[in-house]
């Protein structure tokens, strides 16, 4: 089926797609950037900003920005680095994918400019494929080294999830595992909590998790549940007041309504020699109210997509 491209008043060509239940997500070309994904109830499951700045080049805050090829400040780049804020592209080839004959699906490229090389001096092709169903947003990046030579590079996809409220919020599934503070200049600890649960500014980089996490939201009596494969690591973030005040981008009240939990690869950057491809995944489900809290026992999350 063609694609539904609209070009709103902001001037960014986006994609809409939509699945028969009812619900939909939006595409931007500008970042490869999922803005929207509403559920069958027209209920939005992303955060966006109020104060976006919709403009290049800069990034724009909420839905889901592709963080490539590094994350935060974990190198000498821009933070997290320049996908983000790059015009993409419609892929009409996205082998080796199966093809995707359908209206709920997009294929997006992002190909090393001369520009890009100045600053990151590797060739690249990034692919993202967006694929909405009933109750669940998948996102399928992947690089290929298109270079001479062999190169590194750490990536995550940062979800900016609305919430009701952050502090009646319950991320369960690291319990017991090491993290990255970075408020405590990235020092290591390891997780005691039976769940994170959120009363204050929170930056941290979970390691080795398993493929499955759950975001429960006792309020909205819902939960949302990420799994993913080929991105061992987990950011969770939220800026709290002050620092929510301090980003130009971001309203002050905002943070009580947003939770990044992000898939990412971080600690061990990804090696690609030349012609290799690295391929992540990332499925974001949409659960009713009867799954809650305590039915994520972590010894049964291992099994991922099965």
């Amino acid at each position: 089926m063609p694609l539904n491209i609209v070009h709103d008043s902001d001037g960014f060509p986006r994609v809409i797609l939509t699945e028969p239940g009812g619900s939909s997500a939006e595409v931007l070309l500008y970042g490869g950037q999922v803005v929207s994904w509403k559920n069958e109830r027209r209920e939005e499951l992303l955060f966006m900003s109020s104060k976006a700045i919709w403009k290049p080049p800069k990034a724009i805050r909420g839905g889901i920005p592709v963080c490539f090829p590094q994350f935060g400040n974990f190198g000498a780049l821009e933070q997290h680095g320049f996908a983000r804020n790059r015009l993409w592209s419609l892929d009409k080839c996205p082998s080796p994918l199966l093809p995707a004959n359908n209206q709920s699906t997009v294929d997006l490229i992002l190909k090393s400019t001369e520009e890009d090389l100045k600053t990151w001096p590797r060739s690249f092709e990034l692919r993202l494929r967006v694929s909405i169903g009933a109750g669940k947003l998948t996102l399928i990046p992947r690089v290929r080294n298109t270079d001479n030579k062999a190169f590194t590079f750490t990536f995550a996809l940062r979800n900016y999830l609305s919430v009701s409220d952050v502090s009646d919020v319950r991320v369960e599934g690291l319990e017991t595992l090491d993290y990255f503070d970075n408020l405590m200049q990235r020092e290591r600890f390891t997780e005691q909590a039976d769940a994170i649960t959120f009363d204050g500014e929170v930056d941290r980089v979970y390691l080795s998790t398993p493929t499955k996490i759950a975001i429960i939201d006792h309020e909205k009596k819902k939960t949302l549940v990420l799994r993913k494969e080929g991105l061992p690591d987990a950011v969770v973030w939220n800026p709290w007041d002050k620092k929510a005040k301090a980003l130009p981008d971001f309203g002050d009240e905002d943070y009580k309504t947003m939770l990044c939990v992000d898939s990412a690869a971080i600690e061990n950057s990804i090696i690609l020699k030349p012609l290799e491809e690295w391929k992540g995944r990332q499925e974001l489900s949409n659960v009713s109210s009867s799954y809650c809290s305590g039915q994520l026992d972590p010894r049964k999350v291992l099994h991922g997509f099965n």
